[in-house]
């Protein structure tokens, strides 16, 4: 029998009014509305969340760089680990020491104090920040070596007043420059370092300063040790007074040998004739004022003084043209001579007074050169352990060939040529 199909019955739709319509937009809208506000607020939990990570980070990442800076180990000094609060105090004490030294003549010595050492050459091969890393560590290491054997000695030291004079003198100081205590000892010695922070490595420098000066007075030579030396250095120590005149070369700057050899003949002429006329019975003084420039002559007709006179003159004081001929042995009272002097075109007139030993003050330089060269070997020898390790690699010079900053030292510090006022 066939299957009876029953017609699909349709529910009837609901015709949407006006009103209808916009009731299911606000539905719809305050749907919207609270799902945007949803994530909002997962939105802004989750940046909240990162903001203080964030804070929180920072906080902690100044924390840990001040505790590093005061725990950590920035370098080793023999088997010393050093903190980079104490090598800051150090290398802003050699820095401050360095320019409080040299104060106006830094500009010729080629540092700015206002830009950055290392953007500075101090020589070929280093910045000045090298230097003063360089000088840093050294001060360090004598340092440590001396109030290190000073407590292997048993050499104790009673720093309260030292400590509490130099205090006193920060307190004082910050007073000067209108900031606090607290703000002087971090523009002073670093940013980490406080008063007492840096206490330890004050009082360690004053026990070392107290057992260097206990070493110089151990060291102190016998006399006849000062006798010895003296014997062995007399034209360092012997005095010597002289009368002396220049005669000046009138060089062009275009001049030729011939022109040079010629002013050198003309005023070689007028030495000696100034030497004869001496010679003959002539006052010094008055040969010098006739002679003498007419912007000169009044140096000379000074009663008050006898400006061609050099007494008490050391060696290192007298100019090398004439230095040799004055402390020859066979020098004696009245000689005169006349010397030239080629590199700077002069010709001089001397006349040899008298030489002569001032054991008053001579003893006494002598005593503490050789009681300071004693106590400088004994240093050296202490300071050969303390090698230095580079934790942070920050420490330039290490590595960098010093050879020909040595060779440049040396050169700054040969004696130049002394001149005389004439």
């Amino acid at each position: 029998m066939a299957k009876k199909t029953v017609p699909e019955v349709k529910e009837e739709q609901k015709v949407l009014t006006k009103y209808d319509k916009k009731m299911a937009a606000r539905k719809a809208k305050e749907e919207a509305d609270k799902r945007e506000e949803k994530i909002f607020k997962i939105v802004s939990t989750i940046i909240g969340i990162l903001l203080a990570v964030a804070i929180v980070g920072g906080i902690g990442s100044t924390i840990i760089n001040r505790m590093t800076a005061i725990n950590g180990t920035y370098i080793m000094v023999g088997d010393r680990k050093v903190s980079k609060l104490e090598f800051d105090y150090y290398y802003n004490e050699t820095v401050n020491n360095y320019i409080n030294s040299y104060g106006s003549f830094l500009p010729y010595m080629g540092l700015d104090v206002n830009q950055d050492f290392a953007d500075q050459a101090y020589d070929e091969n280093m910045t000045w920040k090298d230097m003063f890393d360089q000088m840093t560590v050294q001060q360090m290491i004598q340092v440590y070596a001396l109030a290190d054997d000073a407590r292997a000695n048993g050499f104790t030291y009673d720093d309260t007043d030292d400590y509490t004079l130099s205090t006193d003198g920060f307190k004082q100081a910050a007073e000067a420059a209108g900031v606090s205590v607290s703000e002087y000892y971090k523009d002073t010695f670093g940013q980490y370092a406080s008063q007492s922070r840096v206490a330890p490595f004050l009082k360690e420098e004053i026990l070392a300063a107290a057992y260097y000066n206990d070493l110089i007075a151990s060291n102190a030579p016998s006399e006849e040790e000062i006798v010895a030396y003296y014997q062995e250095n007399t034209q360092n120590y012997d005095k010597v007074d002289y009368r002396s005149f220049i005669f000046n070369a009138d060089i062009a700057e275009d001049a030729s040998e011939d022109d040079i050899a010629k002013a050198m003949d003309d005023i070689k002429i007028k030495a000696e004739s100034f030497m004869m006329e001496r010679s003959a019975g002539s006052d010094f003084e008055e040969l010098c004022i006739k002679n003498a420039p007419e912007e000169s002559k009044a140096d000379y007709e000074d009663e008050d003084t006898e400006y061609c006179l050099k007494e008490g003159q050391h060696n290192s004081y007298i100019p090398s043209a004439i230095s040799g001929w004055l402390y020859d042995e066979v020098r004696k009272e009245g000689d005169i001579e006349v010397i030239e002097s080629a590199d700077y075109h002069q010709y001089y007139v001397v006349e040899f007074l008298n030489r002569y030993y001032d054991a008053a003050e001579s003893d006494a330089s002598i005593s503490s050169l050789l009681a300071s060269d004693s106590t400088s070997e004994y240093i050296s020898g202490l300071t050969e352990k303390y090698e230095v390790n580079d934790i942070k690699g920050k420490l330039k010079y290490l590595n960098i060939d010093t050879t020909a900053q040595t060779d440049t030292l040396e050169e700054e510090a040969e004696t130049e040529e002394p001149s005389e006022n004439e």
